[in-house]
C-alpha cells in the first residue's frame, strides 16, 4: 500500500497468511511472465524479469514455480494474454490515487475498480489526472542492526548513483532513477548489505497528511484495490499514522 508508511508494508508482507500469499504468488507469476513475453526468458539481457524474479524470491515463492512459468511464457503455453492498464482516481479527502493492474478483460476491471472507488468513498478520474503527481523511483528498504554503519551505507549507496539516502526510526531508504536502480543493488549485494524490501515503485512529489476517519477511510480504499486479484500496484500520495485491522 505505498503512501503511507513503507515500513507497516514491509510488516503486512511478513504477515501474510497461507491464503494472501496464493494471491500474492499469481500476481507476481502475471508480471514475471509479462516480463517474459515483453523482453524474453533470460534474466540477464531483462531488467524486468530480474526484478519480478526478486521479488517472487522475496515473497517465498518456490523457484520451482518461478521456472515452471518462466517456461510457460516462453514456450507460449499461456493462452491468457493480460494486458497493463493505469488506472487514476482520488480517494477521500483528496488524495491522490494510481492503479497499476494487469488483466485479460479491460471492462471487467475497470468496472471492478471504478466500484472499490465509489464505495470507499473516493471516485475514479481520466487518464492523466494524478499521474503527474507522481516519479517512478528505484526504492531499497534496510533495517538498522548493529553491524550496519549508516555513514558507510550512506557512502555505498551514493557512490554507485543512488540519488538519495533517508535514515528514518526503523532504518534507511535508499532512492533511485530507474535505470540506476541495478546499479544500485549490485553495490549494495557485493557490499553483503541485507535488503529487506526493494522494487521500482511510484513515489509521490508531495504529500496529503492526514489523520482520524479520512486517513482510515483512504487506508481501506487502497487495501481494497490492493486486494482485486488484478491489480498489481497501488500507489498514493496519502502520509499518515493510523493502521486498520
Amino acid at each position: 500500500m505505498a503512501g503511507h508508511s513503507k515500513w507497516a508494508n514491509i510488516k503486512r508482507k511478513k504477515e501474510k497468511t497461507d491464503a494472501a500469499k496464493g494471491k500474492i504468488f499469481t500476481k507476481l507469476s502475471r508480471e514475471i511472465m509479462s516480463a517474459v513475453k515483453q523482453g524474453g526468458p533470460d534474466p540477464q539481457a531483462n531488467f524486468r524479469l530480474r526484478l519480478a524474479i526478486d521479488q517472487a524470491k522475496a515473497a517465498n515463492m518456490p523457484n520451482e514455480n518461478i521456472s515452471r512459468v518462466i517456461k510457460r511464457a516462453s514456450g507460449g503455453e499461456d493462452g491468457t494474454n493480460y494486458e497493463e492498464v493505469v488506472y487514476e482516481g482520488y480517494g477521500p479527502a483528496g488524495v491522490a490515487v494510481m492503479v497499476h493492474a494487469m488483466t485479460d478483460n479491460r471492462n471487467r476491471t475497470a468496472g471492478d475498480i471504478r466500484h472499490l472507488f465509489n464505495k470507499n468513498g473516493g471516485s475514479l478520474g481520466q487518464t492523466g489526472c494524478v499521474s503527474w503527481l507522481f516519479e517512478q523511483k528505484g526504492v531499497f528498504s534496510i533495517e538498522r542492526s548493529e553491524e550496519l554503519d549508516s555513514d558507510q551505507l550512506m557512502m555505498v549507496a551514493l557512490e554507485s548513483g543512488a540519488e538519495d539516502f533517508r535514515e528514518e526510526e526503523e532504518g534507511f531508504e535508499i532512492i533511485t532513477k530507474p535505470e540506476d536502480f541495478e546499479c544500485v543493488k549490485t553495490s549494495l549485494d557485493q557490499n553483503k548489505i541485507q535488503v529487506v524490501d526493494s522494487e521500482v515503485t511510484m513515489i509521490p512529489e508531495n504529500s496529503i497528511k492526514l489523520a482520524g476517519a479520512d486517513a482510515i477511510k483512504n487506508l481501506q480504499l487502497l487495501e481494497a484495490l490492493e486486494d482485486h486479484d488484478d491489480v498489481q500496484g497501488v500507489y498514493s500520495n496519502l502520509e499518515t499514522n493510523e493502521e486498520i485491522d
